[in-house]
């Protein structure tokens, strides 16, 4: 009789928590926690909705969905900001996995799965992949485009996708939860950019953050553009400050924008010297100055007709509005923080 070889046990599938900072965001709610709650995974999930002070119907909304399914917990967040609902999220956390999840964020089907079977096969700490924005107005897929193309938000590799690997900062992020509490969670001081000032201290205390292109999450764009220069004068002026207090972590693409920024003004004051010049019957030879906003204004067009032909008229106007409104609202919001003031705005702005 044949030796009998015993068969190999499964290893349990590990639990996962999802937490989700919201304030004041009924319309991307619902589709972001139904991505959650339709995941292909086998093991125990919940969701925790860390919930700020919110007046559009937000906090009726979560509460609904907490009635209806009891694997999503409502979580209070007084303070309201994006820090601190994940850490409100990660210590009520029951799992040893947390997926870091945007309320203008979905899921793919698989994420999930694929995200924990990367953590075991590479023992990361993190594991990350790409944003990949959707917009349904022109409006919107201009600014998806701008997201996605190395002219709008730069050309990181979880913008426009590259080699699965070691990197600095992923977007979002599936975390061992250990490994959060190795760092102590999410710096609450920084209101935007925490995702990779964390990633940074996982890496300086001996972990790893893995990017994969296999992981993609859709992301749902700002609607208008007061509120797309809003988010990127936030996130440009968070940028400078990371960059202030941590000026060898960071690249080079980091300060294009800036730098483009103050190329800009100056060289429209020094033309605007020219037109003086002029009117006073002198050579007026500081015209030159409008070269820096004309070749600007140039690479525009040019990133236009490169990236936006044949995706219809009315996302390629907006691609030409967009892209500058990325480039000087993050730029202007990047030398403020750099030169220290994101305190006092934020004190006031609450970002």
């Amino acid at each position: 009789m044949p030796d009998a070889t015993p068969e190999a046990t499964p290893s349990p599938t590990e639990g996962v928590s999802y937490v989700m900072p919201v304030l004041n965001d009924v319309t991307h709610v619902r589709a972001a926690v139904d991505s959650i709650l339709t995941q292909h995974y086998d093991g125990p999930v919940e969701v925790l909705i860390a919930l700020g002070p919110s007046i559009d119907g937000t906090a009726e909304l979560v509460a609904d969905l907490a009635a209806r399914d009891g694997r999503v917990r409502v979580l209070d967040n007084e303070v309201g900001s994006t820090p601190a609902g994940l850490n409100i999220g990660i210590r009520a956390a029951r799992y040893p996995v947390v997926v870091r999840v945007d309320s203008h964020s979905m899921l793919r089907p698989d994420y999930t799965r694929i995200a924990v079977a990367t953590l075991e096969r590479t023992g990361a700490d993190n594991v990350g992949g790409i944003m990949d924005a959707h917009g349904e107005t022109a409006f919107e897929r201009a600014v998806a485009l701008a997201y996605t193309t190395k002219v709008g938000l730069g050309g990181g590799s979880f913008h426009v996708g590259g080699h699965e690997g070691p990197a600095d900062t992923v977007y979002l992020g599936v975390f061992r939860r250990e490994a959060l509490e190795r760092v102590g969670l999410f710096d609450e001081g920084i209101k935007r950019g925490q995702d990779w000032e964390l990633n940074r201290r996982l890496r300086e205390t001996g972990g790893t953050v893995w990017f994969t292109p296999e992981l993609a999450v859709t992301y749902r764009p700002r609607s208008s553009l007061d509120r797309l220069a809003r988010q990127m004068f936030s996130t440009g002026m968070w940028r400078g400050e990371l960059a202030r207090r941590f000026p060898a972590s960071n690249g080079i693409r980091y300060f294009i924008p800036p730098a483009m920024v103050l190329g800009v003004t100056l060289g429209l004051l020094v033309g605007i010297g020219g037109l003086v010049q002029l009117t006073m019957g002198v050579a007026p030879w500081l015209l030159v100055g409008f070269a820096v906003p004309a070749v600007y204004l140039l690479f525009v067009a040019a990133s236009t007709l490169v990236y936006a032909r044949g995706r219809g008229a009315g996302t390629a106007g907006w691609f030409l509005v967009v892209l500058p409104c990325i480039h000087v609202s993050w730029g202007v919001g990047f030398v403020l923080g750099f030169l220290a003031l994101t305190s006092n705005i934020a004190r006031h702005t609450g970002r």
